[in-house]
């Protein structure tokens, strides 16, 4: 096992989760960045003497994944293995659990343990050190809809209760193994909504939302008698406790996710339970960046220099919205992917609906008029719009008269 400041023996275990595979960003794949990222856990795991990689669900982003997809995963389980890590995954509420868990069987005689069936959260992988087992307890997404038949004495109609009930399951294991006793460690993967974190705050647009008007946020005494609690489903990282923590996915994933740092735990557990956790980042292969201004602004301000070579989302301020500004985003921010027309100045239409403001107009060119006003928040028409559609109502009035 790893040796930590150079005299005491410790298992090193590295917490990830929501790796989301095969998700795209404003439809650009992220395949080749998530793999720069990925390469860095393999660089992190060689340099730091991780033992066991463990991800906490949502592996894949779909529930069909393609041949890419499997392609990076394969490659990436197999480079940790060479760097001498075993790793331990579980099931998300994005993942198929029958496409992950495919051959999981074989998978675990090479020391990759994916977990995926709803009983097998029972099944502990046990890791040794010279201290004694570490039992890794991988809880899968469990959705109550889909397990409550294999309990029917029991009450699971939401996923706090189904958590409750695997975790009470799992502390009396422990206690057959002795661990209640000091005769091993334990350390659990869950991915869910735990209390601390809530879905209105800490998620992202990404996160597929899990609970239903908040019930399913599970507290965190739920997660009791463990060492350490590895979290998933949260893409920002967050520290519950000193023992229960989310990791954050490791790329970001959504322009809500500006300023969250990514990367991953690096958690400790010597002789006697959890030692030292130490964040460690990763790259950002493309940062993310939110210009907000008008147009003309962020095409010849020389300050957005550095985020030429950022995805983009841009909000415009320009009282009218700008034609064609996604393309003239793009010449200067080639990845510029979203657009968001936001007024500076909103103006008050009064207490009049608009039907009535038009009902007022005494001429066409005064209803043209008020309906550029209401698309364009208060905005009438200037004078080169003025006299072209004085002179297109003109042509008409013409032609109605000749014709």
């Amino acid at each position: 096992m790893s040796v930590a400041d150079g005299s005491v023996n410790v298992m090193k275990i590295l917490h990830t989760s929501d790796w989301h595979i095969g998700r795209t960003f404003h439809t650009h794949s992220t395949l080749e960045h998530l793999a720069v990222v990925l390469d860095a856990v393999v660089a992190v795991v060689r340099e730091r003497g991780v033992d066991v990689v463990v991800v906490a669900g949502d592996v894949f982003d779909s529930a069909m994944p393609s041949k890419e997809s499997y392609a990076l995963l394969t490659r990436v389980l197999r480079r940790l293995k060479e760097a001498g890590a075993s790793v331990v995954m579980t099931s998300g509420n994005h993942d198929s659990a029958t496409r992950l868990g495919f051959q999981a069987e074989w998978a675990a005689l090479a020391g990759i343990h994916v977990v995926t069936r709803p009983e097998q959260y029972l099944e502990p992988i046990t890791i040794s050190d010279e201290h004694g087992p570490v039992h890794f307890y991988g809880i899968p997404f469990l959705e109550p809809v889909l397990i409550r038949h294999l309990h029917p004495g029991e009450l699971l109609k939401t996923h706090e209760q189904v958590l409750d009930f695997a975790m009470t399951r799992i502390r009396a294991d422990r206690s057959l193994r002795g661990l209640t006793a000091g005769g091993g460690r334990s350390v659990v993967l869950s991915h869910c909504f735990a209390a601390g974190v809530t879905p209105a705050t800490a998620a992202s647009d990404v996160e597929r939302d899990i609970t239903a008007g908040g019930l399913d946020v599970v507290p965190l005494s739920v997660f009791d008698g463990c060492d350490y609690v590895a979290l998933g489903h949260i893409h920002g990282r967050a520290t519950l406790t000193d023992r229960v923590r989310y990791s954050g996915s490791p790329l970001h994933y959504s322009f809500s996710e500006v300023g969250k740092p990514r990367g991953a735990w690096l958690v400790e557990l010597d002789a006697s339970g959890l030692g030292r956790v130490e964040w460690v980042d990763l790259p950002v292969p493309r940062r993310l960046a939110v210009l907000t201004g008008e147009l003309a602004d962020l095409l010849e301000n020389s300050s957005y220099a550095d985020n030429e070579g950022d995805w983009v989302k841009a909000i415009l301020t320009d009282q009218v919205r700008p034609l064609d500004a996604m393309r003239a985003l793009q010449a200067r921010f080639a990845h510029a992917v979203a657009l968001e027309h936001r007024p500076a100045i909103r103006v008050d239409p009064g207490d009049n609906s608009y039907a009535e403001r038009i009902r007022a107009a005494t001429s066409d060119p005064e209803i043209v008029a008020g309906f550029l006003s209401f698309v364009r928040n208060g905005v009438g028409p200037t004078e080169f719009e003025s006299a072209l559609v004085a002179e297109l109502l003109t042509e008409q009035s013409t032609r109605a008269v000749n014709s």
